[in-house]
């Protein structure tokens, strides 16, 4: 009986789940882990780096570049810094600090490019740095010269030219993506040994909106992610992720919608957003792909109820946390537009049923059908043909990283890179082929069979097939001529996630708590905090000039006009007429609709001038250590002079907090949704409608409706 237990225990050991992950995932040796970029390497571990900071609360000294490493993506162990002390190229001043690094092979070494805050050209005249290293972990090496020198502003000032991000193309050739909000984003295509930039920049963000960028292709698109609003704003931090997608690696980059990330009314399809979890600030991302072939976001984030390193208003603590990136419909959303979870509900897979970082050769796993085959120097080296002795059933994920004329193989069929050619053939036929940039050295090949559909990755190359039949599923490795094979994997593929995660819809109309302006004042329900005369009503709408005013801070002086709101679960609807021009600075005139429960606390959904921009921002004040924090999330862009907003509001079950959920249309049919606000649990907010920041130029808000409805 005692073995027959111990026996039936151990089967429930085995049968029950592990424990899912908690993020943030840099729990283990940081509290903050800001600026996360993550690799893979040649020893088959994967490395995460993150900007100068300290690591833990109360060390107060900050750590140059550092660097953890993992066997599995969710368990990290800190290396150490990529930079001592003294460290640093000879173009940077000494005050000088490192941010935001990116990591890159190039032929058999790496390269880190780095921010550089100060150089010595002039106070504030930021650089790009580039550092190499014989492998991920280092040692780093600066190079003398700047990859990207200081950029004067015209004004006598310096652009900001931060957040390095790299990107090969198929034809071989390298760009540089980099820029922040002064100044905006740019690329320049690199020189062959990647440390300087050559040719004629592009810009392919505005100013004052964009910053972090990453770049990935994918399906023959090339998508920026680009961060947006204030980083670092406390327990108000609205920083998030938007996309634009391009045919060229130089742009223009347009969103769902077909909005351009360039232009002054910049648009940006959400990729992840604060979402009335704990986290706030979900921002400046990596990418990785896992060996199931799913890809997931690598970013860092704000826990509200923790968001200071030290002393409140210090250094904003941003540790590093990992989501599944879903592609859907051709667009990346973080867990299907779900965001920023608090646990994986699901791991990467970084374990196979066939895995070999070939220390030795192993007969066990390994036969040999003619060729010749060796292993030196933690590499499989040779030519020929050679198979694993055990099938694999059902769909396919193969990969390996990979040098010379060499591919893989599942049954009769065979993907190559063979010369300039990317070849995928089933028997002696050719399906497919596709030109290549010729490389001496190591490359990634991935290849996924689905029944009859292959799809192949050389790098960024993709090569997509049709074959017929399937064998049992037996995988192996070729070469026509001496070649090396590393980190070889094989598995179940990733199914991918094809739907999205639901969002609010409007349903039943709740009349009594709405107000169409239909008559010539106020109708009843209304009422003011600061009464402005001249806010009135006719022509079907309220008309409301843009007051001198604003709600932030201790400013406290703008108008509110506010009626109650519903119980339950309800979507607010306003539309709104602003015009607000197009490029010139009229900081910060705005106007919308706001959840109220006092001149301190509010979150505000807004049609706005920030600079050259015009944006549709959703603002949120709280109180917080003695005084006040505000920060915004970036929703969409405006109308070109008319704007549909929505408030979608909800009680989040676990703690009782309303929860308001951001929506924007530019033409009353079309929806983007974007982040979420919480108001206490204890508080009553009512809802009600802006129109402040500014008075010069003149303009006035032109509300149509303030409309109720469940959801």
């Amino acid at each position: 009986m005692r073995r027959f237990t111990a026996a039936l225990a151990a089967v429930l050991l085995l049968l029950t789940p592990a424990p899912a992950r908690a993020n943030p995932v840099s729990a283990s040796f940081a509290d903050t882990f800001a600026d996360p970029m993550v690799l893979r390497g040649d020893d088959g571990y994967w490395y995460a780096y993150g900007t100068t900071d300290p690591l833990r609360e109360g060390e107060k000294v900050a750590h140059r570049i550092p660097t953890a490493r993992s066997s599995d993506l969710t368990s990290w162990t800190y290396l150490g810094d990529a930079f001592t002390a003294g460290q640093r190229p000879a173009f940077a001043a000494e005050n000088a600090v490192f941010w935001a690094p990116d990591v890159r092979r190039s032929g058999d070494h790496w390269i880190m490019y780095v921010t550089v805050t100060e150089t010595t050209v002039a106070p504030g005249a930021s650089a790009i740095g580039a550092a190499t290293a014989p492998t991920p972990a280092g040692p780093w090496t600066f190079a003398d010269e700047p990859v990207v020198a200081p950029r004067p502003s015209g004004d006598g000032g310096w652009l900001w030219t931060f957040d390095p991000a790299q990107l090969t193309t198929p034809d071989g050739r390298q760009y540089l993506y980099y820029g922040s909000y002064f100044g905006g984003i740019w690329v320049s295509e690199l020189s062959a040994d990647g440390l300087r930039i050559t040719g004629t920049p592009t810009r392919v963000a505005i100013d004052n909106k964009f910053e972090g960028a990453y770049v990935v292709r994918r399906d023959g698109w090339y998508y920026l992610f680009a961060s947006s609003a204030n980083c670092c704003a406390g327990p108000t931090t609205g920083y998030s992720v938007s996309a634009g997608r391009s045919r060229s690696p130089r742009g223009p980059f347009t969103d769902r919608d077909g909005l351009r990330l360039d232009v002054s009314r910049a648009g940006g399809t959400p990729v992840i957003a604060p979402n009335g979890n704990r986290w706030v600030g979900t921002g400046h991302n990596g990418l990785i792909t896992d060996l199931a072939g799913q890809d997931w976001l690598a970013y860092h984030a704000i826990d509200r109820a923790d968001p200071y390193l030290d002393e409140p208003f210090g250094i904003n603590e941003r540790p590093m946390l990992l989501d599944r990136l879903d592609w859907i419909d051709g667009w990346p959303t973080v867990r299907a537009g779900a965001w920023a979870s608090d646990r994986l509900v699901t791991e990467p897979v970084t374990r196979t049923p066939l895995q070999d970082r070939f220390d030795t050769l192993s007969a066990r796993t390994w036969q040999v059908v003619d060729g010749r085959w060796a292993v030196a120097d933690g590499r499989l080296r040779g030519q020929g043909t050679l198979v694993a002795r055990k099938p694999l059933p059902g769909d396919l994920r193969v990969e390996a990283d990979l040098r010379g004329p060499a591919g893989l193989t599942i049954d009769t069929l065979s993907v190559r890179a063979e010369h300039s050619t990317l070849v995928i053939r089933s028997g002696r036929r050719t399906v497919a082929q596709t030109h290549i940039a010729p490389s001496t050295s190591l490359r990634h090949l991935s290849v996924e069979r689905r029944g009859g559909q292959v799809t192949a990755m050389l790098d960024s190359v993709r090569l997509d097939a049709r074959v017929h039949g399937r064998g049992p599923g037996i995988v192996g490795l070729t070469a026509t001529a001496e070649a090396e094979w590393d980190n070889l994997s094989a598995g179940r593929p990733a199914d991918p996630v094809r739907r999205a995660v639901a969002v609010p819809q409007p349903g039943r109309a709740l009349n009594a708590y709405s107000d169409d302006f239909r008559g010539t004042a106020l109708g009843a329900g209304w009422s003011f905090v600061r009464p402005d005369a001249a806010a009135t009503v006719s022509g079907g709408a309220l008309r409301w000039p843009v007051q001198n005013a604003d709600l932030t801070g201790d400013s406290n002086t703008a108008g509110v006009l506010l009626r109650d709101a519903p119980a339950g679960r309800w979507i607010a609807e306003t539309k709104v007429t602003l015009d607000l021009g197009e490029d010139t600075v009229r900081n910060y005139q705005q106007a919308g609709i706001v959840a109220y429960a006092g001149d301190d606390e509010f979150a505000r959904l807004s049609a706005v001038a920030i600079w050259n921009t015009r944006q549709v921002e959703f603002g949120h004040e709280i109180p917080y250590a003695g005084a006040t924090s505000y920060g915004g999330t970036i929703v969409g862009a405006p109308g070109l002079t008319t704007t549909w907003l929505r408030l979608a509001h909800s009680i989040d079950p676990r703690n009782g907090e309303h929860e308001y959920r951001a929506g924007v249309s530019r033409d009353g049919r079309t929806w983007t949704w974007g982040g979420v606000w919480t108001l206490p649990a204890d508080s009553a907010p009512r809802i009600g409608l802006v129109a402040h920041g500014g008075a010069e130029p003149p303009v006035t808000a032109a509300f149509d409706y303030l409309r109720f409805s469940r959801w």
